[in-house]
């Protein structure tokens, strides 16, 4: 059946296009709206018809303009979106089409903010190394600006408060050597973008290693007690705290006293028994001189040939009744009657693994 009601722009007025959209065409001398164009003069029909094919390529103009800095690489701006969190979906159905892919769900959840809160700092940059290692070639150009873009506000960030050094300086290593390997195949089209923009993203790493390399770190000027002006049992509490065996190697480098805590037996042993399982470590034994096992050079064989047990102060929340993924303590549109008992932690890898078909 024929639509029979009039339609909005009906025939017989005049329309302008402006920034809020189309409106009526407003008479200037008579401060009414112009319901028929036969009652001016041709003269004057044709100077409103230029007036307004300008004002409406003026628009298109400024419009695409706007569209076009938005998409500039030399953008720095993240990508905001007014939920954070976002709908996993791996098939179509009839409410839904397509699927969520990896730079979505790059692009929509909020890891600029992330990197400011300690909790989910060390989670956002293993998860930017494992995406540097094998996922850099799955993320859309938008998706991969971003990652450039979080990536300069994490060094920043490191340069600013001089802690996680050598964590970002690991990422950096991580991405600049996928990066080489990837430069090299750009003939397969296996990077989304000019081949000069990413030579410039790779002496941009460089420059930001040389700074890392650079850094001085700043004494705090703070006079009260330190680490060393506790007893004993609480500086040996505090190591036992660290999940890093090269935490606990730097910490020993900085006082005798607490160089000769660093090498505790039972330190070394509680840190290997934290990371790895029995089997794991009966297959790795190394026993020293006076015929004891010698957990320090045992912890750093089994780093070697086992991934150690992952810690994090905060992670991605998924939603097993809605299948949303958020930061935890994110209000996302949940039906279930406790929403907190559907959710469940998600590692770097296994955000990762969420979005492999």
């Amino acid at each position: 059946m024929p639509f029979l009601g009039q339609d909005w722009r009906s025939p017989g007025q005049s329309w302008v296009k402006t920034a809020d959209g189309w409106k009526r065409f407003l008479d200037e001398k008579t401060g009414s709206f112009v319901n028929d164009l036969s009652s001016h003069s041709y003269r004057n029909k044709e100077v409103y018809n230029k007036e307004n094919l300008f004002n409406s390529l003026n628009y298109d103009v400024a419009a695409k303009k706007r569209k076009k800095d938005i998409l500039n690489s030399k953008t720095k701006t993240q990508y905001f979106h007014q939920e954070k969190w976002i709908y996993v979906h791996k098939g179509s159905t009839k409410e839904r089409h397509g699927y969520c892919t990896l730079g979505e769900a790059f692009n929509r959840l909020d890891f600029s903010t992330a990197i400011l809160d300690s909790r989910r700092f060390n989670y956002v940059v293993r998860l930017l190394e494992l995406i540097a290692k094998s996922q850099l070639t799955s993320l859309s150009g938008i998706a991969q600006k971003n990652f450039m873009n979080i990536l300069e506000k994490v060094v920043l960030k490191v340069l600013e408060d001089q802690q996680n050094i050598r964590l970002i300086r690991e990422l950096l290593q991580t991405l600049y050597t996928s990066l080489c390997t990837l430069v090299q195949r750009v003939g397969k089209s296996v990077l989304v973008g000019n081949i000069n923009m990413w030579v410039y993203r790779m002496e941009t790493i460089l420059h930001w290693q040389q700074q890392l390399n650079n850094i001085q770190i700043t004494r705090p000027a703070f006079k009260g007690l330190t680490l060393t002006d506790l007893p004993l049992c609480l500086q040996l509490n505090i190591m036992q705290r660290l999940s890093d065996g090269r935490d606990l190697v730097s910490l020993g480098q900085t006082a005798p006293d607490l160089h000769r805590l660093s090498e505790d037996r039972l330190l070394w042993k509680r840190l290997c028994q934290y990371h790895f399982s029995e089997r794991q470590i009966r297959k790795r034994l190394i026993l020293s001189d006076k015929g004891q096992l010698d957990w320090k050079k045992m912890y750093f064989k089994l780093v070697r040939c086992y991934p150690r047990k992952e810690q994090y102060g905060d992670t991605l929340q998924l939603c097993r009744h809605c299948h949303i993924l958020s930061w935890k303590g994110t209000d996302h549109p949940c039906t279930a009657n406790n929403p907190e008992s559907c959710s469940i932690s998600l590692s770097p890898q296994d955000f990762i693994n969420l979005f492999k078909f």
